[in-house]
């Protein structure tokens, strides 16, 4: 979609330390990238470097753009342009409220429009990434099944989350649909996110390891889970087996409620390896009545569509004849529900800029 579109949309990728200006137009970036300090703690200053920023992107068009469109941290009621709220560690300036979006109207004459990160995420793999992907081969494989529902899931310093149905991105009522605030797996008082994040890879590689090494990243306990840094391996490999795990529980929530292929992004995800299988096994798990009976956690067989071997039987199914009651006619009849999980292949960055990108299309042809 818009991969033919003439029309350019400027954006941004909004850091707490950085702010990066672009273009976009057809899907691609046109510009070279502006960096700029982001001056998070100073309102005035802050503001002024966003106008600089989009200035100095207009100055290298070569026609007018017809929308501004950008991720930023929340919390914010989004469809009005509003950011703020008590909780913006990367934003304190902004914690009393900013009508950032009227703002920037009234500046550049053009709509506005500011959505949460993991929402773009999800919107560009639903458009431009994961979904047409999946769809593209379950055709060339022959299989009549196509998906029309994305649940985007970003891993990094948070646990993001958005939802497309038929090229349209849920927002909800109140710019407010989440899953970082469901319980943890392991502690049910606390949120599954500290179980998910960054700071949870660290936490349970110095719980496991008993190291106490401030400067560890997830990327230097990869490294040791590879075995090419000093360190406890065990205890890297079940840092990210553990977040697998914790996720896992919490997509088998989301996934019974909104049914469709999970696509995941984000940094992290560079130690699938580790990650997934734990992921697969929670979302393959089983529960119980208290009559003693098993059932799927996920009513869906769900499948890992990064193996190709899995893929082939996820576009197969359980596809059969059924002879129509009181007709020599013959319909084809597949029994099995299906869902399938991968691992971003265009990476998060891209997908939410292709996100922001169509949003803002999508958006003005409404109207």
């Amino acid at each position: 979609m818009y991969r033919n579109d003439n029309r350019t949309v400027i954006t941004l990728d909004a850091g707490g330390t950085n702010f990066v200006f672009g273009a976009m137009r057809a899907n691609k970036f046109i510009i070279d990238p502006i960096t700029m300090p982001a001056k998070a703690d100073n309102l005035d200053e802050c503001m002024a470097t966003l106008v600089e920023g989009f200035n100095r992107v207009k100055a290298q068009l070569d026609c007018e753009p017809v929308a501004i469109s950008f991720a930023f941290p929340g919390p914010a009621d989004y469809a009005n342009g509003i950011v703020g709220g008590f909780y913006m560690p990367n934003f304190p300036s902004f914690r009393d409220g900013v009508a950032l979006g009227p703002f920037l109207e009234e500046k550049f004459g053009i709509p506005v429009y500011i959505n949460n990160d993991a929402d773009l995420y999800a919107y560009g793999e639903a458009l431009a990434g994961a979904l047409p992907e999946i769809n593209d081969k379950l055709e060339k494989l022959g299989s009549a099944k196509r998906y029309k529902t994305l649940l985007g899931y970003t891993f990094g310093t948070g646990f993001g989350f958005g939802f497309v149905t038929n090229g349209e991105l849920h927002t909800g009522d109140n710019s407010c649909i989440e899953t970082f605030c469901l319980r943890h797996k392991h502690m049910p008082n606390v949120m599954v996110e500290d179980g998910v994040a960054v700071r949870a890879v660290k936490r349970v590689y110095k719980d496991e390891s008993g190291i106490d090494d401030p400067s560890l990243e997830p990327k230097d306990i990869y490294d040791i889970a590879e075995g090419k840094r000093e360190g406890n391996q065990e205890a890297a490999r079940k840092a990210f087996a553990t977040m697998g795990e914790v996720a896992g529980d919490a997509m088998a929530t989301a996934v019974t409620l909104i049914d469709g292929v999970i696509v995941i992004g984000g940094g992290i995800t560079a130690a699938s390896k580790y990650i997934k299988p734990a992921l697969l096994n929670e979302l393959r798990s089983q529960m119980h009545s208290i009559g003693g009976d098993s059932f799927d956690r996920v009513q869906m067989k769900v499948y890992d569509l990064d193996n190709e071997q899995e893929f082939e039987l996820f576009a197969k199914g359980a596809s059969r004849d059924l002879k129509v009651y009181g007709s020599d006619k013959v319909i084809t009849y597949d029994p099995q529900k299906r869902i399938g999980v991968m691992f971003s292949h265009i990476g998060a960055s891209t997908a939410i800029s292709l996100g922001a990108y169509a949003y803002a299309l999508n958006e003005i042809d409404k109207k």
